[in-house]
């Protein structure tokens, strides 16, 4: 009996007052103000159950640039990131980017969609990234604005090196390859290459100086400045003036050509005399 009278107390005692809704300060905006705050609730629940997406994008055009993305891509829904990978050296872009949109279905269709789509003459790529794939660290920084590099690296890789500089990168050169042959030989990989070695001594090789002219023929005339009087000098120019003389004692005879031959044989024709044909007075 007890129990029974206990459960008919709790029955009998007053429920809870529901809570008071939102007033507004006056009274004839009421239904007004509680209209928009039931627009901001939906709002707040729907994007509590919108799960963001990303798409890889590659094979990008050149000139296309994050501005031109985010107004191109926008089209299919809300782009929250872009990022357009850039290379730090040049700052020219590597030709693809991830964008992120608001609702994974509305990646998904971006990906689908434009896949293998001809656009400025280039076949563009797009995958779906899952969200296990994407790594914290993919959107860092993208809200910035991008700065041109102030040293691109063809100024920095092509300026003018002092002697110091070319042999401090000579050596560097030389043991990074020196180390890969070690690795290469540690994995039992029997593979030989020219290298930065091979080329150090080919450009040895070359500044190695000419022989010298031999000592024969130093000299040899005397109608030079400072002419060698030595004996063996001496006997080398009678020697060489030997041959000369008995080259010169040769006599070559030089025939003309056959047409030569003709030309000389035939008689000049001699002119014709012309009659007189003037009348007599």
């Amino acid at each position: 009996m007890a129990v029974v009278e206990a459960v008919s107390a709790e029955a009998a005692a007053p429920a809870p007052a529901p809570t008071a809704s939102l007033l507004a300060l006056e009274p004839r905006l009421q239904r007004e103000f509680q209209q928009k705050v039931q627009r901001v609730r939906n709002q707040r629940a729907a994007k509590e159950e919108l799960t963001p997406g990303v798409v890889y994008v590659g094979h990008l055009p050149r000139g296309l640039c994050e501005p031109q993305m985010h107004e191109y891509f926008g089209q299919f829904g809300t782009v929250t990131r872009l990022r357009l990978s850039r290379s730090k050296k040049t700052g020219a872009s590597k030709g693809y980017g991830f964008i992120e949109f608001e609702s994974d279905d509305v990646a998904k269709i971006v990906a689908d969609t434009m896949n293998n789509y001809l656009f400025s003459e280039r076949l563009l790529k797009c995958q779906f990234i899952s969200p296990e794939r994407v790594h914290e660290d993919l959107f860092k920084n993208c809200s910035k604005r991008f700065l041109k590099p102030s040293q691109p690296a063809v100024r920095r890789y092509n300026r003018i090196r002092s002697l110091v500089q070319k042999a401090k990168m000579t050596k560097r050169l030389l043991r990074k390859e020196k180390l890969l042959r070690k690795r290469l030989a540690e994995k039992g990989l029997d593979y030989d290459f020219p290298g930065f070695a091979a080329q150090d001594l080919s450009k040895m090789r070359e500044k190695v100086k000419a022989p010298k002219k031999s000592k024969m023929n130093i000299s040899l005339s005397s109608q030079d400045p400072t002419p060698v009087c030595t004996p063996t000098v001496l006997e080398r120019r009678k020697a060489s003036q030997a041959d000369d003389d008995a080259e010169d004692n040769e006599i070559t005879l030089r025939l003309p050509p056959a047409s030569v031959k003709n030309a000389a044989q035939r008689p000049k024709k001699q002119p014709r005399e012309r009659p007189n044909t003037k009348k007599q007075k």
